[in-house]
This record gives structure tokens, C-alpha cells and sequence, in this order.
């Protein structure tokens, strides 16, 4: 991990077209601002994780009955089209 001091209004540019700038600092919370292309994304990294664990979650609630239930719908959608 790259360790950068800036100062309120100081900016630093990643690949060129990408740009965060420290906004504002107030008690322990810093804003910062990202200017980057439209078909950048850009993701909190606690909502990713939290959407990572949820979905794990659910996966782990389907269980072995919900492999066989879509096996069985895709059978049954090949009959329908060969029908």
C-alpha cells in the first residue's frame, strides 16, 4: 500500500484520468472527492464487503435441495423448446 500526506485542496492522480482530492477533515472523518470516467467504478469497501457476506449467507441457506430445483427447471425448459 502506497502512503500519501496531502493537505486540505491537494490532490493525487492514479492512471492518469483519475483524481481524489482531500475536501475536508473533521475530527476523525475525512472527505475526499474522486473525479474519474463514467465507466469507472467506484465501491465503499464496507458495502462490498457486507453485500460479499450476504450473499455467502444466502448461499449457505439455499442448501442441496436448491441445485437439484434448478437442474430440474433447466430440464424442464431444453423439453419445452424441443417440444
Amino acid at each position: 500500500m502506497l502512503v500519501l500526506t496531502r493537505r486540505i485542496g491537494e490532490s493525487v492522480r492514479i492512471d492518469g484520468d483519475i483524481e481524489v482530492t482531500l475536501l475536508e477533515i473533521k475530527g476523525d472523518s475525512v472527505r475526499i472527492g474522486v473525479k474519474a470516467p463514467r465507466e469507472t467504478r467506484i465501491q465503499r469497501t464496507e458495502i462490498v464487503e457486507a453485500v460479499v457476506a450476504e450473499n455467502v449467507s444466502a448461499a449457505a441457506e439455499t442448501g442441496a435441495g436448491a441445485e437439484s430445483a434448478i437442474a430440474a427447471a433447466l430440464a424442464r425448459g431444453r423439453e419445452s423448446r424441443t417440444s
